[in-house]
């Protein structure tokens, strides 16, 4: 058992479930745990669990083995001793007389638990990421518990911000795709949100805030996904971006930019808020530990029937399996015309985009 890529809070719970559910199927089951995520695999850094590492850790979060970020497209580069990495992860595997090999992960793991699969390795996954952008699943574990944490710093945010008459941002997690923003943003009672999936328009941002000025709010509260991106430079290249950025002002992230093209258009004060890590930290939410033990239940028994090559997931509510095949290098991300979005819209939050 690994886990791999940023920690989450329901990592341990989602181990526990696996771990409890194979205990009690089999009497003499060994679990193998391996440091630091795909890196114990290749270098062979691992210890015998106990039944009792898995006990007291439902609330726990992190995760008890440790994690490191593996890069998938380095995968097949030896590394700085020459060594093969998945040609090791293989020895490893074979070397300690594995059945099968549980991995927990985000996108980038679900490609290694692939490309093991494809080596030969009999693997099983489970669906791990703040972003819940893993293709296949309706949820993964660690995004309801992220929610709660952005939306928390969104609440916190109304009081100072009503208090001041200022504009706030709050910037959330989230590269590629806007789930987290966009859920903590309805939640938190954002007036505008800005996401990877939706090109914004600063002037359509600046034209929202001044609305609410001229219906007497005093404050406006942004939540921005840290990959938010506009308009005008999605429509370049990645070569374009880079020569453009190199003849700009550098700000620390896309939050900093936006609140600076709001001061220079509206005069008004703006702060920015990241919450950054905390997003990944803290205990797991109950739906999150609930999901955890059903995921791993479910990992568990794929494991005793010998059905590998495959990601547990949730769909409509019911935990199934899917090919990790048809999972691997595939993204889940918002659709801009998805009923949510509209619905969001109908209540005057902005999006950017008009």
């Amino acid at each position: 058992m690994l886990t791999s890529g940023g920690d989450c809070q329901a990592l341990n719970a989602t181990m526990r479930g696996v771990a409890k559910s194979l205990y009690k199927m089999f009497e003499d089951v060994e679990i193998v745990g391996f440091e630091d995520g795909y890196k114990g695999l290749m270098y062979a850094d691992y210890h015998i669990m106990k039944s009792s590492d898995f006990s007291g850790i439902l609330t726990k979060g992190g995760t008890i083995l440790g994690t490191s970020r593996q890069p998938f497209k380095l995968m097949r580069t030896p590394d700085e001793n020459g060594l093969d990495k998945v040609e090791a992860m293989k020895h490893t595997y074979r070397k300690l007389k594995l059945e099968c090999l549980v991995v927990l992960g985000g996108n980038g793991s679900q490609k290694t638990a692939n490309l093991l699969r494809e080596e030969g390795l009999n693997v099983v996954s489970l669906p791990k990421t703040i972003d819940n952008d893993l293709w296949g699943t309706d949820m993964t574990f660690g995004f309801q518990s992220a929610i709660d944490v952005a939306t928390n710093a969104i609440d916190c945010i109304h009081t100072t911000a009503a208090s001041h008459g200022r504009v706030f941002i709050v910037e959330v997690m989230g590269h590629k795709v806007g789930w987290l923003t966009l859920y903590a943003g309805i939640a938190g009672g954002a007036d505008i949100i800005l996401l990877p999936e939706i090109p914004y328009d600063p002037d359509v941002v600046v034209n929202a805030i001044r609305e609410r000025t001229r219906q007497g709010k005093r404050f406006s509260i942004l939540a921005v996904a840290e990959g938010a991106i506009s308009k005008e430079d999605a429509a370049l290249s990645k070569k374009e971006l880079r020569e453009k950025k190199k003849n700009q002002i550098v700000y620390p992230s896309v939050a900093y930019e936006i609140g600076a093209q709001i001061t220079e258009k509206t005069g008004q004060e703006v702060r920015v808020t990241v919450p950054g890590h905390m997003q990944r930290g803290g205990e797991p939410c109950p739906y999150d530990r609930v999901l955890a033990t059903r995921l791993g239940a479910a990992a568990a028994n794929l494991i005793k029937e010998k059905k590998y090559g495959y990601m547990v997931a949730m769909k409509n509510g019911e935990i199934t399996e899917v090919p990790l095949e048809e999972v691997a290098g595939r993204l889940k991300t918002v659709d801009p015309n998805c009923a949510m979005i509209r619905e969001a819209k109908m209540v005057g939050i902005s999006f950017g985009d008009e």
